[in-house]
């Protein structure tokens, strides 16, 4: 029996562990070509360097594709040709039309960040960091045009930590898929795998984020002010104002990279929202809408991240301060 045909369709770093996985002489699959975005300028150099999963099949002698829209007619044609038993997508960074789908035999499986339904779209770890959830996992689906909507194949779950970023939880999730594609290939192809329709009635979505979502309510608990920092690391970050340090001074703005729960269930009386606490020499401890917050980690825009500690030597702040204001 020949080996199934496959292409890759990724970009992102969630995808390099399924490629790698389906290189893999073990995985029994021929990998025809891998499909990816155009390398574009990264970073605050803005140089163009090439994403990890293209250098991957570079080194493997694997033709890439990188076309600015998979959909195009030219695109799809290339696709027919490579005549593929199934399209392979994770993180590849376009939604695939029917006729895409319609290029290979088998149409396309995708490796989704969640336990599907919940959390479809663009940034499912990241949302379900940022709402608290304390569990997770990946789902493989077969693909249709609606997006993240088609029949779920395989699924594994995994406990989310309580201090996990986004950035960290996602790299455990796409070592956790990586088999699961391998298998639901072999599964398909074979017959012994049969897809289930998702629960529409728990489809939840969970949308790109961007650097306005970084802004942070200090109105709001420390519990949600912490996942949030986590659901930003580590493609954005959160970020605050701070008090200028000298009048006439405007305020500043403070990224946040890293936070730490404290043992102050509410917080000191008297003290609003966004108040710095005396906390100690070298600690950053702040009043939020419900408990006390440390900040551990934090930058000024255009320096590297650095400890509170750090940070305190060169722009002092006291109690009596408050973040989010520029008082």
């Amino acid at each position: 029996m020949r080996k199934p045909r496959l292409v890759m369709l990724g970009t992102g770093d969630f995808a390099v562990p399924t490629f790698l996985a389906l290189c893999e002489p073990a995985a029994r699959v021929e990998v025809l070509a891998l499909v990816t975005q155009p390398s574009r300028p990264r970073g605050r150099k803005q140089e163009i360097l090439p994403a990890p999963i293209l250098v991957a099949a570079r080194d493997r002698g694997i033709p890439v594709l990188q076309p600015e829209s998979i959909n195009d007619a030219e695109s799809i044609d290339q696709l027919r040709e490579l005549d593929a038993d199934l399209l392979i997508t994770a993180a590849y960074g376009q939604i695939l039309s029917a006729e895409v789908l319609g290029a290979s035999r088998l149409g396309g499986l995708n490796l989704h960040g969640s336990l599907l339904p919940a959390y479809r779209g663009a940034a499912p770890v990241a949302r379900a960091i940022q709402r608290g959830e304390v569990q997770t996992g990946v789902t493989v689906i077969q693909m249709n045009p609606r997006v993240d909507a088609g029949g779920m194949l395989l699924s594994a779950s995994t406990t989310i930590d309580p201090d996990e970023t986004a950035g960290e939880l996602e790299e455990r999730l796409a070592r956790l898929g990586a088999p699961l594609v391998v298998q639901a290939v072999h599964g398909l192809m074979d017959g012994t795998l049969s897809a289930q329709i998702q629960d529409q009635s728990k489809v939840s979505k969970a949308p790109k984020l961007t650097s306005e979502d970084g802004q942070i309510d200090w109105n709001q608990s420390a519990a949600a002010i912490h996942n949030l920092v986590r659901a930003m690391q580590p493609r954005h970050a959160a970020w605050t104002e701070r008090p200028a340090l000298k009048p006439g001074q405007p305020a500043a703005r403070l990224i946040v990279h890293r936070t730490r729960r404290t043992e102050s269930p509410v917080s000191p009386p008297g003290i609003p929202p966004g108040g710095v606490l005396d906390g100690g020499p070298g600690r950053l401890l702040v009043a939020t809408g419900d408990g006390v917050l440390e900040l551990v980690t934090v930058q000024t825009p255009g320096k590297k991240p650095m400890s509170a500690a750090e940070y305190l030597r060169g722009h002092p702040m006291f109690a009596g301060h408050r973040l989010g204001s520029s008082s």
